[in-house]
């Protein structure tokens, strides 16, 4: 930080500044975490002057050597993580690893299927506002009314009577396991391609808190930067590599391929140019450290700590959708308590706690309001924290959703996050 200081004290203030902010601040949305200070410098590192168009061993330029040397590193680190035969470490997103994965299985205009977005699917599963709602003709799943879980009955009648090519599993706010074995067999039965979206439960799934999508499923997309605890970046892997010598997957070659070889074809070239090396060396330090054993015990903690909240919420009566959790995720409907999940956001982060307005199933407000907050657990189990601080941060959260309005409530709120964070700093190396 002291070259930015000196160079460019405009913008060093303004880090300083999402320093401090960090710092001060429950930070509950579940698509975010603290990296390792390693992975910060590697993210920050030399490694981001070098241009690395291709793979290694065929680069676009010269002067590879080393870059090779890292992606070669973390592809080795996540295939032995996740347990499979192919990865790839270039996205530079979830989003973007999903693309790869539509434009290899798939051609424009084809039928998918994916979880609704306002039932915990994603953007990339289909919304009409994005590239995959956009390019292909998604029916949409959902989840049932009484249990808040997938409705299988549904995703079975749904795929035979519209003979998707691929079915999505996973998504961004379903607070359970997601059960690719049951996918499994519903894509069997009709023939179709399975993809999983481990963006949210990967680490859970690397730690073995989670079960495991590889037996079931063909093509693997996460990111890497929740509860993987990661650089933010996007990965595609597979549990076997098969040849495209069945006439199902575009763009149809003259040749027999295997599947690695298009996927990393729609990688780069099709979507991208030169991978961010700063980035995949980043990624190479997090799948060695997910690799070791207290990773695994952050991560049974981090499912641990949400139950906890969930739990605490259910005391004080509010609607946790599906009734509790698996994962790091607890979703809160706020039907009610009054409050749209958009004005719960905007009181919280006044009061020094950050979580994400969502939809919850059967939501009758717009994605702009909402009715719900997703709530997560892995930043704040990062600061090592425990079961008696989630407790705590519930009833924090209970204070400001009764008394949204009153500044003096506000306050008194924040003044009770900043001890709570004081006491559990995210790096020590930093002066506050």
């Amino acid at each position: 930080m002291s070259y930015i200081k000196h160079s460019d004290p405009e913008l060093y203030d303004i880090i300083q500044r999402e320093e401090e902010r960090e710092h001060n601040t429950l930070e509950l949305i579940a698509s975010e975490n603290f990296t390792s200070p390693a992975i910060l410098e590697a993210a920050g590192g030399i490694m981001t002057n070098k241009y690395a168009e291709g793979y290694p061993g065929k680069r676009y330029y010269g002067g590879c050597v080393h870059v090779d040397e890292a992606e070669n590193l973390a592809v080795d680190r996540l295939k032995s993580l996740f347990k499979v035969e192919y990865g790839n470490v270039q996205p530079h997103s979830g989003s973007q690893a999903n693309m790869a994965v539509f434009m290899t299985f798939l051609s424009v205009g084809d039928t998918v299927m994916g979880l609704d977005l306002a039932h915990g699917g994603h953007l990339t599963h289909g919304s009409p506002v994005n590239f995959s709602g956009q390019l292909y003709n998604f029916v949409n799943y959902q989840v049932d009314k009484n249990t808040g879980r997938v409705d299988f009955d549904n995703v079975r009648a749904l795929a035979k009577e519209h003979k998707p090519k691929m079915i999505i599993c996973g998504g961004s706010a379903y607070p359970r396991f997601v059960e690719f074995e049951i996918f499994h067999e519903i894509a069997a039965e009709i023939g179709a391609f399975l993809m999983a979206d481990i963006a949210h439960p990967s680490g859970l799934i690397a730690a073995g808190v989670h079960p495991s999508p590889v037996p079931y499923c063909d093509v693997i997309t996460s990111t890497t930067h929740k509860t993987l605890r990661g650089p933010r970046g996007g990965i595609i892997m597979m549990g076997k590599d098969k040849e495209n010598n069945w006439g199902k997957i575009a763009p149809k070659s003259g040749r027999t391929k295997m599947i690695s070889e298009l996927l990393d074809s729609a990688v780069m070239p099709g979507m991208q140019g030169g991978p961010l090396m700063h980035i995949i060396s980043a990624k190479a330090i997090a799948f060695g450290e997910a690799n070791k054993g207290d990773f695994k015990v952050y991560a049974n903690k981090i499912v641990e700590n949400a139950k906890v909240m969930a739990q605490e919420f259910i005391e004080m009566d509010y609607n946790i959708v599906s009734g509790g959790t698996d994962t790091h995720i607890v979703l809160i409907d706020l039907t009610n308590k009054n409050i749209s999940g958009k004005a719960a956001e905007k009181a919280l982060e006044k009061a020094g706690i950050t979580v994400n307005k969502n939809m919850v199933p059967f939501d009758k407000r717009s994605p702009f309001v909402t009715s719900g907050i997703r709530v997560g657990t892995p930043a704040i189990t990062t600061r090592n924290m425990g079961t008696q601080e989630m407790k705590k941060v519930a009833q924090l959260i209970d204070m400001v959703i009764n008394n949204p309005d009153s500044d003096d409530n506000l306050k008194k709120v924040k003044l009770n996050v900043k001890d709570l964070c004081e006491s559990y700093p995210i790096y020590k190396e930093f002066s506050h």
